[in-house]
C-alpha cells in the first residue's frame, strides 16, 4: 500500500521552482568541493521521529494519527517498515537511523523483545536488498523504560547494568547483520540528579568499563563499524555525564577509549550545553574525532531540545564550514533528529520537512564551499594572528622561549595597539555570499 499519496520521487528542480514537492538547492550529482553534494551531505531519516513519534508533549497528548495506528504492535512495526522505505525511495536518501524500540516493540520479556526484533530485522534486511538506502547508525534505547531511571550503563544496579548490556550485545549484532556504518552509544539517563547518593567514580568507571566490552565484541563479531558518542546536556538528569565534546574528549582519553570512538555532535545539544553548533563541530574536528552529525535546531525561546528541522541558513552553513574543512564526515552523516512540529499532523508534512532540511544544508555547503575556496575567514584569521608568525610571537609558538625573555620583551614596549576584530564585517560579508548562492 501507499503511504504518501500524490507524491512521485522528490527531484531537484531548482529555486524558481514552486513545487512543494520538489527540491529548490539539493541537487545529490551537483559538485561541490570534488564531491557530489549526496558524497559530501550523506543525508539520513531517523526512524524514531519520522514513524514512531505522535505530536505528543508535556502539556498534549498525541495530535498525529497514522495510518499503521489501529495495528497490533507486531503488525504496527512491518506497517511502519513498508512506509519507511516509501518514505526513502521518493526522497532519495541514502541512510537512515534507529534505536531497536523505533523498529520493533518491546516484548514481556528481554527474550521477546530479541524475537520481535530478529522478526522487523529480516524484514528490513530483505527491502535493503532492491533499495539503495543504507544503515548509517543503530543504537538501542536504554533510558525510556522505568528500568532505566537510575541509568543503564550508570546505575547503580547490577542486574539493569547487565540487561542493558545484553541489549547493546544484540544492537551491535544488528548492526553488523545491516551493514551499518556507525554504531551509536545512547546519552538518555548517564548522568545523576545529585551527588548526595552518587558513587560518581564508580558510574564513570563503569561508564568506561562498558564501553571497552563493547568494543571487545565488535572485534569478536567482525563488526567494523566507527563507535560514535553522542553528547548530551541536560535531559533527563540534572547532570550528564557526556555534557559535551570537551568533556566527552576527557572522558574518552582518561579511560583509554580515545582510540575508539568519534561523536555524533546533535545541534540542538550544542545550544542547550551553552555552545553554538559550530563550536562543538570545531572541537571534534580539531580533535580528530568529527564523526558524525544528527541535524536539527532548537527554539532560541524554549529551554528544551525541541528537535526542529534545520532552517536557519547561516546555522547550516557555519556547520559545513566545518564539515567541508574536514574533508566530510567520511563513514558518518547528517542524520535529521528531527521532529515535525505538533501541529503538522499531515503524513506528508514529514515530505515538506526533509526537503526544508536538506535544501538548508545544500546552501550552507555551497556558501561554505565558497568561503573556503576564496579564503575569507582563513585570510581574516591569518591576518589576525601574525604576530605570532615573526619575533616574539614565532618564540612563543615554538616554544624557544621563557618568562624572563617575554618580561624583557614586555619591558621593552611602549603603548600596545590592538587591532579590530570587525566582527560586523565579517557577519555581513557572510550575508554577502548567502545572498548570492544562486549564483555559486
Amino acid at each position: 500500500m501507499a503511504y504518501f499519496k500524490g507524491v512521485e520521487k522528490v527531484v531537484y528542480e531548482g529555486h524558481k521552482s514552486t513545487n512543494p514537492f520538489a527540491f529548490k538547492y539539493y541537487n545529490p550529482k551537483e559538485a561541490v568541493g570534488g564531491k557530489t553534494m549526496e558524497e559530501f551531505l550523506r543525508f539520513s531519516v531517523a526512524y524514531w521521529h519520522t514513524f514512531t513519534a505522535n505530536g505528543s508533549d508535556p502539556f498534549g497528548a498525541g495530535t498525529m494519527v497514522r495510518p499503521w495506528d489501529s495495528l497490533s504492535e507486531l503488525d504496527k512495526a512491518k506497517a511502519r517498515v513498508e512506509a519507511a522505505f516509501e518514505l526513502f525511495e521518493k526522497l532519495n536518501v541514502p541512510f537512515f537511523a534507529f534505536h531497536d524500540v523505533d523498529v520493533a516493540p518491546e516484548g514481556a520479556s528481554l527474550k521477546e523483545s530479541n524475537k520481535n526484533l530478529d522478526v522487523i530485522v529480516a524484514m528490513i534486511k530483505d527491502y535493503m536488498k532492491t533499495s539503495n538506502v543504507k544503515l548509517l547508525w543503530n543504537t538501542v534505547n536504554n533510558f525510556t523504560h522505568p528500568r532505566f531511571v537510575h541509568g543503564a550503563a550508570t546505575t547503580n544496579s547490577a542486574d539493569v547494568y547487565a540487561y542493558a548490556a545484553a541489549k547493546v550485545k544484540k544492537g551491535l549484532e544488528v548492526g553488523k547483520e545491516l551493514g551499518a556504518e556507525n554504531y551509536v552509544f545512547w546519552g538518555g539517563r548517564e548522568g545523576y540528579e545529585t551527588l548526595l547518593n552518587t558513587n560518581m567514580k564508580l558510574e564513570l568507571d563503569n561508564l568506561a568499563r562498558f564501553y571497552h566490552m563493547a568494543i571487545d565484541y565488535a572485534k569478536e563479531i567482525g563488526f567494523d563499524a566507527q563507535f560514535l558518542i553522542e553528547p548530551k546536556p541536560k535531559e533527563p538528569t540534572t547532570h550528564q555525564y557526556d555534557f559535551d565534546v570537551a568533556t566527552g574528549i576527557g572522558f574518552l582519553y582518561q579511560y583509554g577509549l580515545q582510540n575508539h570512538f568519534k561523536f555524533n555532535i546533535e545541534a540542538n545539544h550544542a545550544t542547550l550545553a551553552g555552545h553554538t553548533f559550530e563550536h562543538e563541530l570545531r572541537v571534534a574536528r580539531e580533535a580528530g574525532m568529527l564523526g558524525s552529525v544528527d541535524a536539527n535546531q532548537g527554539d532560541p525561546l524554549l529551554g528544551w531540545d525541541t528537535d526542529e528541522f534545520p532552517t536557519d541558513l547561516y546555522s547550516t552553513t557555519l556547520a559545513m564550514y566545518e564539515i567541508v574543512k574536514n574533508g566530510g564526515l567520511g563513514r558518518g552523516g547528517l542524520n535529521f533528529d528531527a521532529k515535525v512540529r505538533r501541529g503538522s499532523f499531515e503524513l506528508n508534512d514529514l515530505i515538506h520537512a526533509h526537503i526544508a532540511g536538506m535544501d538548508a544544508f545544500a546552501v550552507g555547503l555551497k556558501v561554505a564551499n565558497k568561503l573556503i575556496e576564496d579564503k575569507v575567514l582563513d585570510g581574516i584569521i591569518e591576518e589576525r594572528y601574525s604576530s605570532f608568525n615573526t619575533g616574539i610571537g614565532e618564540k612563543i609558538v615554538s616554544g624557544t622561549t621563557s618568562l624572563k625573555e617575554l618580561e624583557e620583551h614586555a619591558l621593552s614596549l611602549g603603548e600596545i595597539t590592538n587591532q579590530s576584530g570587525r566582527l560586523e564585517k565579517i557577519k555581513a560579508t557572510i550575508n554577502q555570499y548567502l545572498l548570492h548562492v544562486n549564483e555559486l
